[in-house]
């Protein structure tokens, strides 16, 4: 749903970071692999958090809680 606070493997703080590495990828049209490199997520596990992450909170903000 959210970006998590803290990488799940190494404990990490990435949740900061993931406004700009969004606007950048997608608006911009960067290199997700500089994009990376340049705030600072070298390890494998930050790198797959970010990647493999799908944005749903305006989907889901949509329903109505019953």
């Amino acid at each position: 749903m959210i970006i998590p606070i803290v990488c799940f493997s190494c404990s990490k703080p990435v949740a900061h970071l993931w406004e700009e590495f969004k606007e950048r990828t997608t608006i911009k049209n960067e290199d997700t692999k500089k994009v990376l490199d340049e705030l600072g997520l070298e390890r494998y596990c930050c790198r797959a958090l970010f990647m493999g992450h799908v944005d749903l909170i305006d989907t889901v903000a949509r329903f109505k809680k019953a």
